[in-house]
């Protein structure tokens, strides 16, 4: 029998009309307040309308499928769901089911794990299977931050950024990994994902040699901070860069570790935000492409399913 694999996404609206009733969901049903959902609105607006999510996470999706099926030819149906909109996780795992796969393994577009991010996603997967008849097992991947290849892949963007910097501004640099913040009741809660992020962070600075290089700082920041009450993880990036500016930093790279393609959290919050920010600031501003449908990336990721399926070829982890 074929093994189902569910590869799970945030989503995103198709276009300019679905915005609200997409980020009511995002909010548990609450509708949003006119002010929020202009401000929602003007983002898309500033980066085109629309997210391009959609066919970055379905090209991201079809890669895996093809490095899958290049390694073990007939074993594997690739199914996406995603947690907002069409198709719906619960939808992907009836169509594995239907399928007639003998178990799932899930995966998350999203390296880090998380109580309020990856652990949202597997609950409904394994609450869907538990549905099936008859019932399927899954097989989770909670994290693959630190899988073969990942920091490695990222290292050689963020040294391609470094080096494509104007002569001047490189002479000080702050190199920041990001992420998406979190409400920081989950760091309460003992949730790993603050040190995972981390882990990223530093094995891409070790890789890069920059605790040897005199003209570099790095560090972790957060990024795109939800509008509630509650606090969330910090230091913020803008933060982060209003603090190195006055310290005569004359260049910020971001890489943005905890997304893995061209979204609103990139392509708005730093290339338009931070950017803007660094301009205030007099400094430059840069951060990594993203990797998107980048076969190596798919490679490294089909390494990642093949590792929870038990194929011997594939291994999620390279380091300890």
């Amino acid at each position: 029998m074929s093994t189902g694999v569910l590869v799970m996404a945030h989503g995103t609206p198709d276009t300019p009309e679905e915005i609200e009733a997409f980020y009511t969901r995002i909010r548990r049903g609450r509708p949003p307040t006119p002010e929020l959902l202009d401000e929602l609105t003007g983002r898309y607006e500033a980066i085109g309308g629309t997210s391009p999510l959609t066919a970055r996470t379905r090209a991201q999706v079809d890669g895996l499928a093809a490095a899958l099926e290049a390694a073990e030819p007939g074993r594997f149906v690739v199914r996406l769901g995603t947690k907002y909109v069409d198709p719906s996780i619960e939808s992907a795992v009836a169509d594995l089911a239907a399928e007639g796969v003998d178990r799932i393994i899930g995966v998350v577009l999203t390296p880090h794990q998380s109580t309020l991010g990856s652990g949202e996603y597997f609950a409904r997967a394994e609450a869907a299977a538990g549905l099936a008849r008859p019932p399927l097992e899954v097989t989770v991947v909670p994290s693959w931050h630190r899988a073969d290849g990942l920091a490695e892949l990222l290292a050689a963007r963020t040294r391609a950024v470094l080096d494509g910097l104007d002569p001047g501004a490189r002479a000080h640099t702050a190199v920041f990994f990001t992420a998406h913040s979190l409400p920081l009741r989950v760091v309460a809660l003992g949730d790993t994902y603050p040190d995972q992020v981390a882990e990223s962070g530093a094995d891409i600075a070790a890789l890069l040699g920059l605790d040897a290089d005199p003209t570099v700082t790095w560090g972790t920041a957060w990024q795109s901070a939800g509008r509630t009450a509650d606090p969330w993880i910090g230091p913020d990036l803008l933060l982060e860069m209003d603090r190195v500016a006055t310290e005569g930093t004359t260049a910020v790279a971001v890489c943005p570790v905890g997304f893995v393609s061209d979204h609103l959290e990139v392509l708005y919050d730093l290339d338009i935000e931070a950017r803007d920010r660094a301009d205030a600031l007099g400094i430059a501003f840069a951060r990594t492409p993203s990797l998107n449908d980048d076969p190596a990336f798919l490679a490294l990721l089909a390494g990642v399913v093949l590792a929870a399926a038990g194929v011997g070829a594939g291994r999620e982890t390279g380091r300890p």
